[in-house]
């Protein structure tokens, strides 16, 4: 019930966490724009747990072309409102494909880090197959050991999370269908946190 009771909490304070992160870090911002000079502009996008849009409004900006998701109904609800079109979409079971055919890349920012350790390595699948050959993963986790409940910032309740070590992550990321996994760890957030920063490159053959 770990991702459902994490669900259940952002989407009971939805609106005060997007009003608690609307500013762009430095780091996040350079990632964004190095994503953007890698992929090209009007590239497609699918991005992994939207939350409040932050990070999809800078892609948008820079000439992506975004797909806004969310497990969240509170998220998808808010980016609706904004205008945006935005799906409830569960990566670990829902059908990503669309019409227009395979991504140019994936982005998602400190969304996986709720998805169970034995599921990620279905879902980093499920999303390789929805990306074309030669597109890129971006992904961002909490770097640790085990897994555990933490309540901080502007979210009331409870949140489960998965920690992950560098060369753990690198094997399932290699393993799901990715090549030229690169994993950088560093301290972000006014927290300190130390994360994972992970890009990979769509494998030719599939996972």
């Amino acid at each position: 019930m770990s991702v459902e009771e994490t669900v259940r909490a952002y989407d009971v304070d939805a609106a005060a966490y997007a009003r608690a992160s609307p500013t762009m870090p430095d780091s996040v911002r350079a990632d964004i724009e190095d994503f953007v000079q890698r992929i090209g502009v009007g590239a497609r996008v699918l991005e992994i747990g939207s939350g409040g849009g932050r990070d999809a409004l800078l892609m948008g900006a820079l000439g992506l072309r975004v797909r806004r998701t969310d497990i969240t109904p509170g998220f998808v609800a808010l980016l609706r409102e904004q205008g945006f079109d935005a799906d409830l979409l569960d990566p670990l079971v829902d059908d990503l494909q669309v019409p227009e055919g395979p991504y140019d890349a994936v982005w998602a920012n400190a969304s996986l880090l709720h998805v169970r350790r034995a599921d990620l390595p279905t879902v980093l699948a499920r999303l390789a197959r929805v990306t074309r050959a030669g597109g890129l993963l971006r992904i961002s986790l909490k770097e640790g050991d085990g897994d555990g409940w933490s309540t901080h910032g502007s979210i009331s309740s409870r949140r489960h999370f998965t920690y992950w070590r560098a060369d753990a992550l690198r094997e399932v990321v290699a393993g799901s269908g990715w090549t030229d996994v690169s994993v950088r760890s560093g301290i972000a957030g006014h927290l300190g946190e130390a994360w994972l920063e992970v890009s990979a490159v769509r494998d030719s053959v599939s996972p």
